[in-house]
């Protein structure tokens, strides 16, 4: 039985230019890049190396790029470290309410140290408004966090007019940017961002690897203490082959963005067509233009989402019924819900992510299968109606 994996939003395979890259900093060149000696100088070298991939990646000055464990780490560390720093400013952060839980969790976190946060609503395609962002700005505002482009809908926010109101105003701007880098052009500075966080294995790097940029000038408190590694923002023995890794997807991610997102969009949009014409009650979820290239989050009546999965596993298909850190919870998504479903419609939707080795075959045999499926599930429901 063939396996066509279409959850490239949870996480990626990795590249084998990436491991390539990599092997040799398992084994041979294995040194601590803190050591003074050419073992650590090899070590520090490769790094330095990886760093300026990235930073070329997003258009930021080597300088700028931090190296952590992945996006949550990330998110932690710009959301938790602009606001310890600037608190003597004010205490108010602006973020949306479908924001990643490592955004939102963060957030409420804060809100029980006392600071003020507001979660501005989304349109029903999930957009946040500009204007929006504009009327909850306060004097005590040190913050807004708005993610690039949301991890299950796969809609693309409007980032730039949201940080021209931030430089107006002087607030800090980050953005989760782990679903967009590596597969639109993300430009900080065209953005106007102040911070944005990345992970690795979202495109084609390996785990346990992530960025956070910081803008030169921003202040930012480190919430982990140790022996100052990473301009003593992100202490901690630096994982060089994860980091090559990283320097190298990001590199391949430049090489290869224009022509990938180009072919993925032929993919969805076909997708799109074979699974809505084939199947009554259902509907896409998210911008039908502004949108990642790779994603479809599909709703149908009458059945339940991980029934479906279930059905498409047994096939050979991976696919998911929301985020993959909350795909084994039963609540209805805040995602679907933020965009006006009802708890019920969440249940039964589905999302497909597409990535570098998914064929038109594939795609052919997948929106069959979809279709069958939902027919045979609608059969057996008790939620159809009668």
């Amino acid at each position: 039985m063939k396996r066509i994996y279409l959850d490239h939003s949870a996480t990626t395979p990795l590249a084998p230019e990436v491991m390539e890259a990599m092997f040799p900093y398992f084994s041979e060149f294995y040194g601590n890049a803190s050591s003074l000696h050419s073992f650590g100088r090899e070590a520090r070298e490769a790094i330095e190396d990886a760093r300026g991939k990235v930073a070329d990646l997003i258009n930021a000055q080597p300088s700028e790029i931090y190296f952590t464990s992945g996006g949550t780490e990330s998110d932690n560390l710009a959301i938790k470290g602009i606001a310890l720093k600037n608190k003597n400013k004010g205490k108010h952060i602006i973020t949306s309410c479908f924001e990643h839980p490592a955004v939102l969790e963060v957030c409420r976190y804060l809100a029980k140290q006392g600071y003020e946060i507001t979660y501005l609503p989304v349109t029903r395609d999930g957009l946040v408004q500009p204007d929006a962002v504009r009327d909850a700005i306060k004097k005590e505002t040190i913050l807004i966090s708005i993610m690039h482009a949301n991890n299950e809908i796969g809609t693309i926010e409007p980032l730039q007019e949201i940080g021209e109101i931030a430089e107006e105003k002087d607030i800090y701007f980050h953005s989760d940017g782990v679903q967009s880098v590596g597969k639109i052009p993300v430009d900080v500075n065209s953005l106007g961002l102040d911070a944005l966080s990345m992970s690795g294995h979202k495109f084609y790097g390996p785990k346990g690897t992530g960025v956070l940029f910081v803008r030169k000038g921003v202040k930012i408190e480190s919430i982990q203490q140790g022996g100052g590694h990473e301009g003593g923002i992100r202490s901690g023995t630096e994982n060089v082959p994860g980091i090559v890794g990283l320097g190298r997807a990001a590199e391949l991610a430049k090489e290869t963005m224009a022509d990938e997102s180009a072919r993925l969009t032929l993919l969805r949009d076909h997708l799109k067509e074979l699974v809505l014409g084939r199947i009554d009650e259902s509907w896409l979820n998210g911008h039908p233009i502004k949108r990642l290239a790779s994603n479809l989050n599909f709703s149908f009546r009458f059945i339940e989402g991980e029934s479906l999965i279930l059905y498409l596993d047994a096939l050979g298909i991976a696919a998911s019924t929301g985020s993959a850190c909350s795909s084994k919870k039963l609540t209805a998504s805040h995602v679907l819900t933020a965009i006006g479903l009802k708890p019920e419609e969440c249940h039964g939707s589905l999302r497909i992510t597409l990535g570098r080795y998914n064929t038109k075959e594939d795609i052919e045999f997948v929106g069959q299968a979809i279709g069958e499926s939902v027919i045979r599930l609608r059969k057996m429901s008790a939620l159809g109606p009668r």
